[in-house]
């Protein structure tokens, strides 16, 4: 993959082969994928039990021939219709407890108990370098980071999931027939805000540990 136009900047073999993990793969996931296979990440984990369909297409990162295939191997075949040098490992199933995780960890999945439960069962894996977890409304969203460097921050960023699926779920804003609303501007808006934190701690170690934003009032506060 001819890198030219980015490598002054950054090169993905900063990453030194380190693993890639992006654990859902609806809306910011299969975003996150797409950014990380042009950006040439060549070590990229995909975690998803479920299949397209056509209200996805909305707003993640698919097409109507995608419909009917799993997540995973859609996600999989456009990453390597960017990046044919791209080693990718599937997990059909989504997360599962005693996943083997290590490198850079994407939260992307759509609940927050499968979140949480996820950073409580590495809370001690020294073989994570940070963990990186979106959270998305209809107009804002927000993006929290850690790096598992040090225990304080783990726990600062356990304190930031301390509600339920249910109340997270509550919290959303639905259409009148009761359909989750959301749109593909916000997803893109976070997501790039997200991706540039994760930039700039491969690059620097440091990073931004809240990052929350509304799309369409062009707000943007980073702590």
């Amino acid at each position: 993959m001819d890198l030219s136009k980015q490598l002054e900047f950054f090169d993905p073999a900063a990453l030194r082969n380190e693993e890639v993990h992006i654990i859902g793969l609806g809306a910011i996931g299969s975003a996150v994928a797409d950014l990380l296979a042009h950006m040439g990440v060549n070590n990229i984990h995909l975690y998803d039990f479920d299949t397209i369909e056509e209200h996805n297409l909305a707003n993640q990162n698919y097409t109507l021939n995608d419909i009917g295939n799993t997540k995973v191997l859609a996600t999989a075949t456009k990453i390597n219709e960017i990046n044919t040098e791209t080693t990718i490992t599937l997990h059909e199933k989504g997360w599962r407890p005693n996943s083997q995780l290590s490198g850079y960890i994407f939260l992307c999945v759509d609940n927050i108990d499968i979140r949480r439960a996820i950073v409580e069962e590495n809370e001690y894996n020294t073989q994570i370098k940070a963990m990186f977890d979106f959270r998305l409304g209809l107009q804002d969203a927000q993006h929290y980071a850690c790096s598992w460097e040090e225990h304080d921050n783990i726990k600062k960023f356990l304190s930031t999931m301390n509600f339920t699926h249910a109340e997270a779920k509550e919290a959303m804003p639905v259409s009148a027939c009761g359909t989750t609303l959301s749109v593909i501007p916000t997803v893109r808006a976070i997501v790039a805000l997200g991706m540039s934190n994760w930039i700039n701690f491969v690059k620097t170690g440091k990073l931004k540990t809240i990052i929350l934003m509304n799309a369409f009032t062009y707000q943007i506060t980073a702590f």
